[in-house]
């Protein structure tokens, strides 16, 4: 188990932010998981905030609570749920609740013992604003993640959008993910190998290639 400040810790924490909203985070998160788990590792999800478009019984807590078994409000504490489909600072102001801060959701994440991987999924994309006083890269650099999996669209648009969101990460280690990717596409296949060969990124199009 690896520990900070004396709280568990998982062996492997990973960020996990896209390049804008509707990208797919929780869809490649959720089956990230499931692929881990079959593999016989010990996996955990948080989502330290949420805002959404109600009704809604499948948020993304909901879906990655599913994808490890774990109970949603240990993936996302129930007072991070903002029912209201804007950035959850923005939520938070709408619906007349206190301020969102960034210290606040990281000591609101609470790992098990002796996990193998964690993933903390983010909102939006990698500059949206999840706090008052903080990004998506804000939390995941607050929280010395071991690595990013930044998830992108695989179609017209995707070079300008990982390119900025990559140079925001910097330093840190960074796995694209182009989601939807089709093969038979031209433009997939063309932007896959300029991410791979003009910029020197990892790209992965399948849950089933991540290491």
């Amino acid at each position: 188990m690896n520990a900070r400040d004396g709280a568990p810790r998982p062996e492997r924490l990973i960020g996990v932010v896209g390049t804008g909203t509707e990208v797919g985070k929780t869809w490649v998160t959720s089956h990230l998981l499931r692929l881990l788990k079959s593999r016989g590792l010990r996996v955990a999800a948080r989502k330290p905030v949420q805002s959404f478009e109600p009704p809604s019984n499948d948020s993304d807590a909901e879906q990655l609570a599913a994808a490890t078994a774990e109970n949603v409000e240990d993936v996302c504490p129930r007072h991070r749920w903002y029912p209201v489909a804007m950035a959850p600072p923005m939520a938070a102001d709408v619906l007349r609740r206190e301020p969102i801060l960034l210290d606040d959701l990281v000591r609101g994440i609470v790992w098990p013992a002796d996990i193998d991987v964690g993933f903390v999924e983010t909102v939006g994309g990698v500059r949206a604003p999840l706090a008052h006083d903080a990004d998506s890269v804000d939390l995941i650099r607050k929280l010395v993640v071991d690595e990013v999996l930044l998830v992108a669209d695989a179609g017209l648009g995707t070079l300008n959008a990982v390119r900025l969101s990559l140079e925001c990460l910097k330093p840190l280690r960074v796995t694209v993910f182009l989601n939807r990717y089709d093969e038979s596409s031209e433009l997939h296949r063309l932007n896959r190998q300029w991410l791979l060969e003009k910029d020197g990124v990892r790209v992965i199009t399948a849950v089933e290639d991540w290491k």
